[in-house]
């Protein structure tokens, strides 16, 4: 075992690889052609005297000291985050990345004030990407349940409940597949009567407003539309309770600390 500390770029680059869950992941993600970075992860056991991963048919696994290093490198990019904030302070805003679904992305952007000078710049990942906030993968997120991750903290919001909106004197549903809980409700009460299935929910609004049936939506946003109106009560088995969420030691950064509060301001924090 070489005792010369081993460096920080190669002790990142495995952090990703493990996050990542195989090389090619990684390099797919991190722009790092996958022979130089099988060549790194060699040469980081061989400095290190142990074997990170165990080579197979199915590609590179964690062995248990590999596992063991990625817990003691959790915080490392954190730190690279921070150093790079650090950097680019004197150069306008921070990018803050917030993951959120359609509807919540959407109501976020009718809520922000267009007049404030911000220290945090908003950055809104695409709402279908899985996003790992304990990952850093995203700074904020929106989510329909309570985190269960140590490393994460939470503000309940205020809950959210659904209805129908559409124009009067139509008939059907338009809906997307059953990939969230208010279409899977839709598809397993209303099947029958689904005119249309679009894959965005946007254009799923286009085809409302235009009377190709009736959409379910939250409330938060169907009631401030004026395209459309509401045509039921409140769909009881579709009301959640909402979080807003951020990894544990970044959520204290003056860019995603601000973030937090105006989010909070815009979607209703519970006191």
């Amino acid at each position: 075992m070489n005792e010369t500390p081993a460096s920080l770029d190669d002790l990142a680059l495995f952090a990703f690889v493990a996050n990542a869950g195989s090389l090619s992941a990684a390099s797919r993600a991190n722009g790092v052609p996958l022979p130089t970075l099988s060549r790194r992860m060699a040469a980081l056991e061989r400095h290190l005297g142990k074997a990170l991963f165990q080579r197979g048919p199915s590609g590179y696994a964690l062995t248990a000291d590999g596992r063991s290093l990625s817990a003691e490198l959790a915080g490392l990019e954190d730190v690279k985050r921070r150093v790079a904030r650090w950097r680019d302070s004197d150069q306008g805003a921070t990018a803050v990345r917030i993951t959120a679904g359609f509807w919540t992305a959407r109501a976020i952007a009718w809520g922000l004030s267009n007049t404030v000078r911000r220290v945090w710049l908003p950055h809104f990942v695409a709402a279908h990407a899985a996003l790992d906030l304990a990952r850093r993968e995203a700074d904020i997120g929106i989510r329909n349940t309570p985190p269960d991750h140590p490393w994460l903290a939470r503000r309940q919001l205020h809950s959210v409940t659904y209805a129908m909106y559409g124009l009067p004197n139509t008939s059907g549903f338009v809906a997307t597949p059953p990939d969230v809980p208010s279409q899977r409700w839709l598809h397993t009460h209303h099947a029958q009567d689904i005119a249309i299935i679009a894959n965005d929910p946007r254009l799923c609004l286009d085809l409302a407003e235009n009377g190709h049936g009736w959409i379910i939506m939250p409330c938060f946003i169907g009631d401030k539309l004026k395209t459309v109106e509401r045509q039921s009560d409140t769909i009881n088995e579709l009301t959640h309770d909402s979080w807003l969420v951020a990894h544990q030691d970044a959520r204290h950064d003056p860019p995603i600390r601000a973030a937090l509060t105006e989010i909070g301001e815009v979607l209703g924090e519970v006191d």
